[in-house]
């Protein structure tokens, strides 16, 4: 079940912050009236669809990430050429659906070659019906109908493309917007349940516990309280209970815990290699108290947060810049791992996590990388600039480069987290 409970908050967590990262994009393009074709979050074959008003809701079997597909972005991908034989349904006068397939087995429809259509200005379709012909007006909703597939037009005001520069800057800067106020949410909620630390601290206590080691081997376990080592009140010297641990390298040592009510005590002996001092295998933290944080100390203290977490960020893109080493990159793999680790220290650590990775996820993306928010955004300074639009297809094959060299590296990444996983 503690299994269970970790592999869901985990999947959750992921959900959260995706969802909440591409609600940007769709809500600022449906308020500037922008077609979303589709809100998906993750990639690959359809878990679970349903449509609500113009849009298909999706979840996808590979949680990496999502995506708000807006009309216009890319070629449609149904043409009706003139020549071309369809079916028309009408409803009050208009064009409700247009059958591309199957013809003649559609029934109460109009069936003819088509002379004109134009499904993004004058939304009409002229038709030769038996030697006749006939004109019809296209309802700005109507559907395109082939291989039991329902695609709606979009008119060209419907379109992202037909929107201000303004319009599409703000449909697609929403998406990290989102994020850093979904961090700043996060990190005044984990003020909240944790508390402002005391400058004094309380006590120690053991951290992460390493697998295979002697912290392990005895049973203990994070979050246990260290009192005394052979004797000796440990208080909340780390670096002498440190010192304490190296120095008997292959002597049992007795330590006195506390684990909740209960005060257990232990034996263990720190292992090391010939030239090495003594090691456990496990971190040991340093516990300040806290105490309950006011309104206003809650939002200064998360406003510190984001400002300290960004800084932090910032200089792991420097670091990785001036040193690159693939084992410093951490793909879905490794962050689901890290994660799961956080999940079992509680759903405070939890939260705090989640705030880091929505604030991240928010950079990440105005980074000016060909595919992600930021590069999208250059575009339309650069268009802002020049007055006109960049070419289509010079963009679409930049993003397309972009995306692709991501997704090669994801995958080393992934398969290099795969490997250290195997070899430990």
């Amino acid at each position: 079940m503690e299994l269970l409970k970790i592999i869901f908050l985990t999947v959750l967590m992921f959900f959260v912050i995706v969802t909440v990262h591409e609600w940007g994009h769709y809500f600022f393009a449906k308020r500037a009236g922008i077609l979303v074709r589709e809100f998906a979050i993750g990639f690959g074959p359809k878990l679970l669809s349903f449509k609500r008003d113009e849009t298909q809701f999706t979840l996808r079997l590979l949680p990496f990430g999502g995506y708000a597909r807006m009309a216009g972005e890319d070629p449609e991908l149904i043409q009706i050429s003139d020549g071309q034989t369809i079916a028309l349904r009408l409803e009050n006068d208009q064009v409700r659906k247009i059958y591309l397939d199957r013809l003649d087995s559609r029934k109460n429809v109009i069936r003819g070659e088509v002379q004109h259509i134009d499904l993004e200005d004058d939304l009409a379709v002229r038709l030769d019906v038996d030697g006749e012909t006939l004109t019809y007006e296209v309802h700005p909703q109507a559907m395109m109908v082939t291989k039991g597939k329902e695609t709606q037009i979009a008119p060209r005001d419907r379109q992202y493309g037909s929107k201000t520069v303004g319009q599409r800057a703000l449909s697609i800067f929403a998406g990290p917007l989102m994020n850093f106020i979904l961090a700043f949410v996060l990190f005044a909620l984990h003020i909240q349940m944790a508390g402002i630390p005391l400058d004094q601290p309380s006590h120690l206590q053991i951290g992460e516990v390493m697998k295979g080691m002697p912290a392990e081997e005895v049973g203990l376990q994070t979050g246990d309280i260290v009192e005394t080592i052979n004797g000796t009140p440990v208080g909340t010297d780390a670096n002498k209970m440190i010192e304490m641990i190296q120095a008997s390298k292959n002597k049992p040592m007795t330590w006195a815990i506390k684990r909740g009510e209960e005060t257990l005590n232990l034996t263990i002996t720190p292992k090391g290699a010939e030239n090495e001092d003594g090691k456990i295998g496990s971190t040991i933290v340093t516990v300040f108290p806290t105490r309950s944080a006011s309104i206003g100390e809650t939002f200064q203290v998360a406003g510190e947060d984001m400002v300290n977490t960004t800084k932090a960020i910032f200089l792991g893109f420097q670091q990785l810049i001036n040193r690159f080493n693939m084992d410093d990159l951490g793909g879905p793999v490794r962050t689901f791992e890290v994660t799961g680790q956080i999940a079992k220290q509680g759903i405070v650590q939890l939260t705090y996590w989640a705030a880091i990775l929505s604030l991240y996820l928010g950079i990440f993306n105005l980074l000016p990388i060909p595919a992600l928010d930021g590069s999208r955004l250059i575009f339309l300074g650069v268009e802002a600039l020049r007055g006109k639009p960049i070419d289509p297809n010079r963009e679409g094959m930049v993003h397309f480069i972009g995306f692709a060299m991501l997704f090669l590296l994801m995958i080393a990444v992934t398969y290099n987290d795969i490997l250290r996983l195997i070899h430990g």
